[in-house]
């Protein structure tokens, strides 16, 4: 059992039952921030790890979604700072290597969900965290308490993540 700062207890239950109720936001965070299905599996598990070692400092300051945003979203970032300093060695042969963008037959129609993960594949992390929080119909103010950033800048950030997915797809 942990205790919260306001005096509240969590048991291990109500945590799975809360992160249970909320994983599609965590599966959002990791398919946005991920490439491979182990990778998404690794975030997934390093984000719980990260929301349960969090806990105690929830402060009920945010709602618990918010907070989970955020640490979520810190962990994904995270991880990309640490794989980016991280060297990786490997032998590359085709398999290895993966288009930039989704490869379509001439006449083939699109797949305009997959076009649009493959063009926010290409975007900074801080444009993931925006467009995630974005597709998940967060309000600027919700957006603003997650990520920290004045409402105002966030608009305008949003436009220019708009224009940049518009010329990276056919959507």
């Amino acid at each position: 059992m942990i205790t919260l700062p306001q005096g509240n207890k969590i048991t291990q239950q109500e945590f799975v039952e809360l992160v249970e109720s909320n994983k599609r936001l965590i599966y959002k965070i990791c398919h946005v921030y991920a490439h491979t299905a182990e990778d998404k599996e690794d975030l997934y598990q390093e984000i719980l790890v990260q929301l349960w070692s969090s806990l105690p400092a929830f402060r009920h300051e945010s709602k618990f979604t918010t907070w989970m945003y955020r640490v979520a979203l810190n962990t994904a970032i995270a991880g990309l700072r640490k794989r980016k300093t991280t060297p990786l060695r490997t032998e590359l042969d085709e398999k290895h290597i993966a288009p930039a963008e989704p490869v379509y037959m001439e006449g083939e129609p699109k797949d305009p969900v997959a076009e649009l993960y493959a063009a926010i594949q290409l975007l900074t992390p801080i444009e993931k965290a925006i467009v995630t929080l974005y597709l998940e119909d967060k309000s600027y103010d919700e957006m603003e308490d997650v990520l920290g950033i004045a409402g105002s800048t966030l608009r305008v950030k949003m436009t220019r993540i708009k224009d940049k997915l518009q010329k990276l797809t056919s959507l």
